[in-house]
């Protein structure tokens, strides 16, 4: 198990039991009680526990998740123009990696019937919407699913990525910014991120202008890593300046669905 996996499911313990301690934690785990003290400081200098004589406790405030069915709702208007313009991005052929991700799974709606591209996700929703396209090759990476997300994590989906490359990457993320990077709560999922990441020629970011400028506990990528990133034009220009300079070349859409070619000097 991956230090970052461990810290999860430490942080679901605390959640349910109200506490977690040291000596039982090492049994659990099979590791040393100074690797269990070392995982209890990370999660505290996060905010996510906090640390009593013998181990910790659930902080005031856990960084939990929506569930997809309400992020399904949220930007919906933004998500449908981010996922339309995305589609010119796609390549003629080749292959893809689509994250786990509302937006993302939107852009999975736009692929043509007929497109004949090599599609490779980790997410159950995207795969669900693809099944019926003929001329798609599907590859569904498999893994422990999360019931919040419906997406694949953990060492099945890490191998997976590790053995593909793939022409172009669609990501999601809860939060970006040029200081904090992207970054998502669960530690699990961020690792599949990082594995796609990694997987890809080209990366591009679909992420709503709501999500700029939040950080959330595991930092997957920098925007160094990726290419290109479609958003709203609720991202103001100097944000998307600063994205830019970090190395991110920024396409905002604005309501009439036609994607700003100057990016951020619009």
């Amino acid at each position: 198990m991956y230090a970052q996996e461990r810290q999860q499911e430490i942080l679901r313990l605390a959640r349910d039991s109200g506490r977690v301690d040291v000596l039982s934690l090492s049994d659990t785990f099979q590791v040393t009680a100074e690797t269990i003290r070392r995982d209890l400081k990370t999660l505290d200098r996060a905010g996510l526990l906090r640390r009593v004589h013998g181990g910790a406790i659930p902080a005031g405030r856990l960084d939990f998740e929506p569930d997809l069915a309400e992020r399904e709702g949220t930007a919906a208007d933004q998500k449908d123009r981010i996922a339309r313009a995305a589609r010119a991005e796609l390549p003629a052929e080749g292959s893809v990696i689509l994250d786990a991700g509302t937006t993302v799974a939107r852009l999975a709606a736009e692929l043509p019937v007929e497109s004949t591209l090599t599609v490779v996700t980790h997410s159950l929703p995207t795969a669900a919407r693809l099944a019926d396209h003929p001329g798609v090759q599907l590859h569904l990476v498999g893994g422990r699913v999360r019931h919040r997300t419906r997406a694949a994590v953990d060492a099945w989906a890490l191998r997976a990525y590790a053995e593909i490359r793939a022409d172009v990457l669609f990501l999601a993320a809860n939060g970006f910014s040029a200081q904090g990077g992207l970054t998502t709560p669960d530690l699990a999922e961020a690792a599949v991120k990082r594995a796609a990441v990694a997987a890809a020629r080209r990366v591009v970011l679909l992420a709503d202008s709501a999500k700029h400028g939040q950080e959330h506990f595991a930092r997957f990528a920098d925007l160094a890593d990726v290419d290109l990133l479609i958003t709203d034009a609720g991202l103001a220009p100097e944000d998307a300046a600063a994205v830019e300079r970090a190395g991110t070349r920024v396409l905002r859409v604005p309501v009439d669905g036609r994607p700003d070619p100057a990016g951020a000097s619009a």
